[in-house]
């Protein structure tokens, strides 16, 4: 203890005072400690104050510089010294070592300044806003064959891509290149795991994504697919997972999802068709997700579905009816949901079969799938009367609409179940489809969507009540009466903050409902 004493008191001098032997000796000195028992020598390093006289040891880069920021790295293993290296005004002069060309100094700035930063989003703010992002890839570039380095600044990466900040400032560097081309010099896991972790973040910048493409990231993907999909050793799952993972994130960004489509005819675009009917539950899901992006224009859509892509789909999921794999289900529904917005790719699926089909997972208690089946048959029926007609005819849907429009735990199931409701009456304009709703009490939930905050499901349910009304008034007028709807309409009219479109459709169904001797008593009762 007297030795670090001595030691301490000798760092804290001027630099005019301190011959640069005394200065390497009292340092090794601090190291010494700092390995034996790191907690307790930090605290000794804080109560004598040495922290504010290492910035001058710090500027005049000397041979000791590595060992103070070698030092500065060790105490700022301790949260309770972070604070006080801030203080001390510590992380201007590590920033600017980080041009140095000293490839041990930059390994223990780059660690002193992590560990300074560590946890904190405000700091790490401060390191972005200083310019270290461009001057950290630089540095990968540069000194890409010294490991220590490289994986102190994937480290670094992986948490300022957290911030939200860093992801403009990443994109405006060769970023994407550097990864491309350190993931394809790595053949361990633990190694390319590393560089997975810096990627995720980052992918989920468009600009990012689209730069990743462009730099040959997916060849590289599809490489890691190829050669872990037989493997059973738990890495090779770990890493066909991450591998496929990554290759769906990609696909989120619009650019990136065009360049790799390219017409319906690109590689990538077929490699990741082939997934789709593998035995391998990941790729599976991986490939459905990958059509669920590559699914986001139109032009992409009628594409696909041109090409048979429904089928393959559809016989994924006949495949899992019964193996029940959740997330599979999800994917494929998420798919053909997507593919059946343009309104020429409606009647060619509805005659493939893809109702039928998706009918089979009514009775699926996992709310994801209740959600994506749910959104799948309204986009099908949009503008499809006689699949209207015939879905709104069937009990066993209609039994399970009325169901989850009460999933009050499951907002998304019960808006979506509000909005098939609405768009089977809607859709068919039939009176076989009115009655089916009526007996299976669907009138409240209709009533009650009537009230939602959303405007585009106000209006769904008010032009639906307005056919039930005007198809069939007697059969429904004791529904309309117990859900009050005559109320719900007078807050509607009376409500200046009501749309037109609201107030119009509202004044329609009360021209249908005034066909009603009881419910034209019970309207006029409120003027």
């Amino acid at each position: 203890v007297d030795n670090l004493s001595e030691a301490l008191e000798k760092l804290k001098l001027g630099p005019g005072s301190r011959a640069p032997d005394s200065v390497e000796g009292s340092l090794d000195c601090l190291l010494k400690a700092l390995a034996h028992n790191n907690t307790e020598a930090s605290m000794k390093i804080q109560e004598m104050g040495v922290l504010p006289s290492l910035p001058a040891l710090l500027s005049s880069e000397s041979t000791c510089t590595p060992k103070v920021a070698n030092i500065i790295a060790e105490v700022a293993k301790n949260e309770f010294m972070r604070g006080p290296c801030v203080d001390a005004g510590l992380i201007p002069p590590l920033v600017q070592l980080l041009t140095s060309p000293d490839q041990e100094l930059l390994l223990q700035t780059g660690r002193a300044l992590g560990n300074i930063c560590y946890d904190s989003h405000s700091l790490q703010a401060q390191l972005i806003n200083m310019g270290v992002i461009p001057t950290l890839v630089k540095l990968l570039g540069v000194h890409s064959h010294n490991t220590a380095l490289t994986e102190m600044c994937l480290i670094a990466f992986g948490n300022l891509a957290e911030l939200e900040s860093s992801k403009e400032q990443f994109a405006s560097t060769n970023i994407a290149e550097e990864l491309v081309r350190l993931f394809q010099k790595q053949t361990e896991h633990e190694k390319r795991e590393m560089v997975f972790e810096v990627l995720a973040p980052l992918a989920e910048n468009d600009m990012i994504k689209l730069q990743l493409v462009e730099a040959g990231m997916v060849e590289c993907l599809l490489e890691v697919v190829g050669q872990t999909v037989d493997g059973d050793r738990e890495e090779d799952v770990a890493q066909l997972k991450t591998a496929s993972d990554l290759m769906v994130l990609l696909l989120l960004g619009d650019e990136s999802m065009q360049k790799l489509f390219e017409g319906g005819k690109g590689s990538v675009f077929q490699r990741v068709l082939s997934w789709i009917p593998s035995n391998n539950h990941q790729l599976q899901l991986a490939g459905a997700l990958a059509i669920a992006n590559f699914a986001r224009n139109d032009g992409n859509c009628i594409h696909m579905v041109d090409t048979g892509i429904v089928q393959q789909l559809l016989e994924l999921l006949r495949r899992h009816v019964d193996e029940g794999n959740v997330t599979v289900q999800h994917a494929a529904l998420s798919a053909l949901r997507n593919l059946a917005i343009p309104v020429v790719n409606k009647a060619k699926m509805l005659s493939a079969g893809v109702a039928d089909v998706v009918l089979k997972f009514l009775q699926s208690e996992m709310p994801p799938v209740q959600f994506k089946l749910l959104g799948t048959l309204r986009m099908l029926i949009d503008t499809q009367a006689e699949a209207a007609e015939q879905l709104g005819t069937n009990d066993k849907l209609l039994e399970r609409l009325v169901e989850w429009c009460e999933a009050k735990d499951h907002a998304g199931v019960m808006g979506e179940s509000n909005r098939l409701l609405s768009a089977l009456i809607r859709h068919s304009k039939s009176k076989a489809v009115v009655k089916v709703v009526i007996e299976g009490g669907g009138v409240k939930h209709l009533v009650t969507m009537a009230t939602s905050e959303h405007m585009i499901m106000q209006n769904e349910a008010l032009v639906a009540l307005g056919l039930i009304a005007a198809l069939d008034l007697v059969a429904a007028e004791k529904d309309f009466e117990g859900s009050g709807l005559v109320a719900m309409l007078h807050r509607l009219l009376a409500d200046e903050r009501s749309a037109p479109e609201i107030k119009y459709n509202s004044m329609i169904l009360v021209c249908s409902v005034m066909g009603s001797g009881e419910s034209t008593h019970s309207w006029l009762s409120y003027f």
